[in-house]
């Protein structure tokens, strides 16, 4: 059977400043440099955010490459830490300038459309230092001064911008389940983060309306992942713990950027167990009065709930996990590389459930992908990575999302996360995802199987 997509489809790949640029002339560090710096041993093999893929110094050569494999779009980041002298007071470095503008002519050259986000779990560690970082609504401010002065720098080359990407792992990295510095269990914490992240996208998005992007034709959404949470069985308590496992891991920052509002029935169990997040009744109304243009939905793997089995141990105090407990459901294809069932239907539903409960608002998938630990393996005599099963996992993924296209939902593009290998917060390069391989030994990047197939799909406008 032949897919084809709409005219115009964004066929692209993603990637961020602080996984691929490196550490080169940064004014500050970021709570990932900070960690590395402080805990090297914390990441895989030891290998930390210093040189990533080179970006800094081959973007030229870089770009080029993801024009040889068809790319007609691709995202990345301005790190604040890299673009901003004095944070408080928001002068720029000029190298930093001068080098995000090389960066966006040259895609612009290329004829790659840059889609740019401005926050990628990159906070700088001095303002997590000084206010606690998102904790802060003072750093949220700060945070509106940075994406006012990228809207002004960058304005002229940049059409699409995004607020942040997947700030629901800001919460559950930093303050849940210790996968981000600086690793607390704090429910509480974790509930006003969520709060002043959403707060702090509406606020960037109204001074976005504010500049001259938005008369010029631009566009600000947000990136989401999203993990639809299927309960294990039609039993009520399993139907109520899925329920509530959607509303805290995806309605809490869907719903703001889509309706202008937090759940009822989150907002209703966080008031009843004291950990609801402080707003005030202005803050509530920018909001509700800066909804995105669209959506970047990131889509990797579900997520299964029960009702709990066992009691909930509250010496950490409160966790959403009070709620539901995760099921593993017997059978389910995995990656064991790293530990995600496989459900490429769940694109379909994602697809469906924007088209129905958000608008059907204009949205693409910002990121899909399938990590693999050990890929030279799979390296043939005439040099190039044979990722076959990559392209079976993009081929299964993309078939959903053509069902639900067809079915009326409004999806514009498809990214695959990533374009070259890229370094990757406390894994590394432990799980490659790239189109390209990089050897991180000589920097050189080949075009994997997958890059050489991409390009195909991209000219065809399917496959």
């Amino acid at each position: 059977m032949e897919y084809k997509f709409p005219d115009g489809f964004w066929w692209g790949a993603a990637t961020s400043g602080p996984q691929t640029e490196g550490r080169f002339h940064k004014a500050h560090r970021s709570v990932f440099d900070y960690w590395y710096d402080i805990e090297p041993e914390a990441f895989f093999d030891r290998v930390g955010p210093n040189v990533a893929s080179n970006f800094y110094n081959d973007y030229v050569q870089d770009i080029a490459l993801l024009k040889e494999i068809g790319l007609n779009s691709v995202r990345t980041s301005i790190q604040w830490t890299r673009l901003i002298k004095d944070l408080e007071q928001n002068t720029v470095d000029e190298e930093a300038v001068r080098f995000y503008r090389a960066v966006l002519d040259e895609f612009l050259r290329q004829g790659i459309r840059p889609v740019i986000n401005l926050h990628h779990f990159d906070l700088p560690v001095a303002l997590y230092k000084k206010y606690g970082g998102w904790e802060s609504k003072h750093v949220v401010d700060l945070f509106v001064q940075f994406a006012t002065k990228c809207f002004e720098l960058f304005g002229d080359r940049v059409k699409d911008w995004v607020t942040f990407n997947e700030p629901m792992v800001v919460a559950e990295g930093e303050y849940l389940y210790q996968f981000h510095y600086p690793n607390l269990v704090d429910g509480r914490k974790a509930c006003q983060v969520i709060y002043n992240l959403n707060l702090a996208s509406a606020k960037a998005i109204a001074a976005f309306r504010a500049s001259k992007c938005a008369a010029s034709g631009g566009r600000i959404g947000i990136v989401l992942n999203l993990t639809p949470a299927y309960p294990r069985s039609e039993e009520p308590a399993d139907q109520k713990a899925a329920a509530f496992a959607e509303d805290f891991k995806n309605n809490a920052f869907l719903y703001p950027a889509t309706k202008g509002g937090f759940p009822e029935s989150l907002e209703k169990v966080l008031a009843a167990d004291g950990v609801l997040w402080q707003s005030t009744p202005e803050e509530l109304a920018i909001i509700r009065e800066n909804t995105v243009d669209f959506l970047g939905i990131n889509y990797y793997h579900p997520f299964r709930a029960k009702a709990r089995e066992t009691a909930f141990d509250d010496d950490s105090g409160w966790l959403p996990e009070k709620y539901f407990e995760e099921y593993e459901m017997p059978g389910a294809r995995m990656n064991p590389y790293r530990g995600w069932e496989i459900y490429p239907q769940a694109l379909y539903d994602i697809a469906i459930n924007v088209r129905d409960n958000c608008g059907n608002i204009p949205w693409y998938v910002a990121e899909n992908g399938m990590g693999v630990e050990g890929e030279e393996r799979f390296r043939n005599e005439e040099g190039f990575i044979e990722d076959d099963y990559r392209i079976d996992f993009l081929k299964e993924h993309l078939t959903w999302l053509h069902k639900g296209i067809e079915e009326g939902s409004n999806c514009f593009g498809f990214h695959m996360w990533t374009p070259i290998d890229c370094w990757s917060w406390k894994n590394a390069y432990k799980n490659r995802y790239g189109f390209i391989a990089v050897d991180l030994a000589t920097q050189k990047k080949t075009i994997k199987k997958s890059g050489r197939w991409m390009h195909d799909v991209s000219a065809q406008n399917g496959f």
